[in-house]
């Protein structure tokens, strides 16, 4: 299944403790690169998201964001801490005495002193556990909508390949006649001067012009790649790297072509096969 890596994916939900809400983007990328952002109570969870994400995903640049809102009742309460109190309450009754003093400790006095009023913590594991369930769900979307792409950009590739086989049939329709073309003109040019030359070495010289010329060696490996462009783009499994190789030996057969062309009509044929290499790639790189 062919997938890109460009792809966006949000899940909200909401349960007992309140609303939980993911979301993630991913770009394309050369390897997993994921940047996790967690609220400072659930930074516990990250290596648990780190795992997941390495399972779900291959490649790509991934944000992952996690936004919680606590339900009210589910936060946690205050309470006083009794024997602190006792024992503040006493010892200022001791320096009371001391001092010949009434003492008159204020509440509020009382209550901001350290330790006094305590805040009972939440228990968030049942929040961590609901929110790893609601990651599988986004993930889910993300990879689907990465699939949805990545089969898109699968169409377009193989439109490109239908076009390169026609610009190389193109090429191999033309190449007899090109060929016959070069050794007509080499022969008027050594017309005038034909009886000076061995016939031998003529003919060893039209040998290597052939040989020169000749492009069918380029074609053949031209047709091989697209072919082995067209098998990649039918496997599972990420196709971004071999793709990218693929990409970078049809633009050498292209420039080869370009090269050793001697037709106007077959170095019209190399570039558009290089400007269709090129649009290609760049979708190639999109891909995992």
């Amino acid at each position: 299944m062919i997938k890109s890596m460009t792809a966006f994916s949000r899940e909200v939900g909401t349960g007992e403790a309140g609303e939980l809400v993911w979301e993630v983007r991913s770009v394309n990328h050369r390897f997993l690169e994921p940047s996790i952002r967690l609220p400072e109570d659930l930074r516990r969870l990250e290596p648990a998201v780190r795992e997941r994400l390495g399972v779900r995903l291959q490649r790509g640049k991934v944000d992952c964001q996690l936004r919680y809102v606590a339900r009210p009742g589910a936060l946690g309460s205050l309470r006083v801490n009794h024997h602190l109190l006792a024992q503040l309450v006493a010892a200022a009754d001791e320096v009371a005495q001391a001092v010949g003093t009434p003492a008159t400790p204020h509440a509020y006095d009382l209550l901001r002193w350290p330790g006094v009023l305590e805040e009972s913590q939440q228990d968030l594991d049942a929040v961590m556990t609901e929110a790893l369930a609601l990651l599988e769900s986004t993930l889910d979307g993300l990879v689907a909508a990465r699939e949805r792409e990545g089969a898109r950009l699968g169409e377009l590739l193989r439109e490109r390949c239908d076009h390169l086989d026609e610009q190389v049939a193109l090429v191999r329709r033309r190449l007899p006649e090109v060929l016959a073309q070069a050794r007509q003109r080499l022969l008027d040019r050594l017309a005038e001067v034909r009886a000076e030359l061995d016939p031998s070495r003529l003919e060893q010289e039209m040998a290597l012009l052939a040989q020169r010329l000749d492009v069918a060696e380029e074609m053949d490996r031209l047709a091989a790649h697209v072919a082995e462009v067209r098998d990649v783009l039918g496997r599972r499994g990420p196709l971004g790297r071999r793709l990218d190789f693929l990409m970078q030996e049809l633009n050498r057969e292209a420039n080869t072509l370009g090269s050793k062309s001697a037709d106007v009509e077959t170095t019209r044929a190399a570039v558009e096969m290089k400007v269709l290499i090129e649009q290609m790639r760049e979708q190639v790189q999109n891909l995992e």
